[in-house]
C-alpha cells in the first residue's frame, strides 16, 4: 500500500455520458427509489422480486430502442451468456463474428447449438458461411437447421470499430437468418438521440430480431436488457428515457461524448499513436504491440496523472 494520493484522469472505465457521477436529474430519483424500494428485493424475479420499477424500466427500454418488449437482467455479462442458451439449442446454428465478446462466446457454447465463425466485420465472408452451412445442413444428418442466428456487436469493445450492420442485416434477410445485436458499447453513445447503431446507420429495428444492451457503459448503472418481440418476455430512475429534462440533458451529453471522442482520437494520432476504431466511437484502442510495454506505459501515465 502507498500513502501517496494523486488525482488522476480515469481512462480505464466506462462512463460515456457521465451519469455515474452526481447528476442533478438522475441522482435525486435514484435516492428516492432506494428509499422506497430498498437496494434489493431479496428474491428472484419469478418469485417475489419484480417491482413496479422493473416493469416501468422494461417498458421504457422497449420504447427507447423501438421494440415491442424488453426484459432486464442484473448483470451485463450474464445478459448474453444466459439468454443465448434460451434462444438457441441442439439443431440450431449460431454464426458469430470472430471478435465477439467473451460473454457471447460462453453463451453460444452453453447453448448446445453448432457454432461457426465469420471473419471480423466482413459481410462477404458471412454470406459465404451462411451459404455453405445452409447447403450442408446439420452435422452427420444433413437435416435443415432448426434455427440460424447471426450474432454481432454494434461497436466492438476492443477494436472500437462500428459494425457494418446494414450489409449484415441485408444478408440475414436474404437467407432468412435471425439477427442478434449486442449494443453494450453503442446504446446511448451513438446515433442522433443515442439509440445506437440502428439509428446511426439507418437500420429499421423491425429487421433486428434480438437487441441486447447494457446499462453500464452509457447510463452509469448496472445490468443489461434484451429487447425483441413480446414472446421473449416472461435501478435506473423510473421512466428515465422518457422525461423531457433527461432528453435535453442527454442530447447535450451525446454531443459532448462525440466531440470529446473525435478530438481525443485526433490528438492522439497527431502525437504519433496508432489508434484503432472509427470516428464517433467512444472506444479508442491504442496499439503498443509489445505486451511487456503495457505496465511501463501505465506507470508513465500515472506519473503524469
Amino acid at each position: 500500500r502507498t500513502t501517496k494520493i494523486s488525482k488522476c484522469l480515469n481512462l480505464g472505465s466506462y462512463n460515456y455520458l457521465g451519469f455515474a457521477a452526481a447528476d442533478e436529474y438522475c441522482t435525486p430519483r435514484v435516492i428516492e427509489s432506494l428509499k422506497r424500494f430498498s437496494p434489493s428485493t431479496c428474491s428472484s424475479r419469478v418469485d417475489g422480486g419484480t417491482t413496479i420499477l422493473h416493469t416501468e424500466l422494461e417498458e421504457s427500454v422497449a420504447k427507447f430502442v423501438g421494440k415491442p418488449a424488453a426484459i432486464v437482467f442484473g448483470m451485463g455479462y450474464v445478459t448474453n451468456s444466459a439468454i443465448l442458451p434460451v434462444l438457441m439449442g441442439k439443431g440450431g446454428l449460431i454464426i458469430s463474428d470472430s471478435l465477439n465478446h467473451n460473454s457471447i462466446v460462453n453463451g453460444a457454447r452453453g447453448s448446445g447449438a453448432t457454432i461457426r465463425v465469420f471473419q471480423h466485420n466482413t459481410p462477404s465472408h458471412l454470406e459465404k458461411v451462411l451459404r455453405e452451412q445452409i447447403a450442408d445442413g446439420q452435422p452427420r444428418t444433413h437435416r435443415p437447421w432448426k434455427k440460424i442466428m447471426v450474432v454481432v456487436e454494434g461497436i466492438y469493445s476492443m477494436e472500437g470499430e462500428i459494425c457494418k450492420f446494414p450489409e449484415i442485416v441485408a444478408i440475414c434477410k436474404k437467407y432468412k437468418a435471425y439477427v442478434y445485436l449486442d449494443e453494450a458499447h453503442s446504446i446511448g453513445a451513438v446515433g442522433k438521440t443515442g439509440r445506437g447503431v440502428c439509428e446511426l446507420l439507418g437500420v429499421d429495428t423491425a429487421d433486428v430480431d434480438i437487441m441486447m444492451g447494457t446499462f453500464t457503459k452509457s447510463f452509469g448503472s448496472c445490468g443489461g436488457y434484451i429487447a425483441g418481440s413480446k414472446c421473449i418476455k416472461p435501478p435506473i430512475p423510473k421512466l428515465l428515457f422518457e422525461h423531457e429534462p433527461f432528453v435535453l440533458t442527454g442530447a447535450q451529453k451525446l454531443a459532448r461524448i462525440r466531440e470529446n471522442s473525435n478530438f481525443f482520437r485526433s490528438e492522439l494520432q497527431k502525437m504519433g499513436f496508432e489508434v484503432l476504431g472509427d470516428n464517433d466511437s467512444p472506444v479508442m484502442p491504442i496499439m503498443l504491440y509489445n505486451p511487456a510495454k503495457i505496465p511501463a506505459f501505465s506507470r508513465e501515465c500515472l506519473k503524469r496523472n
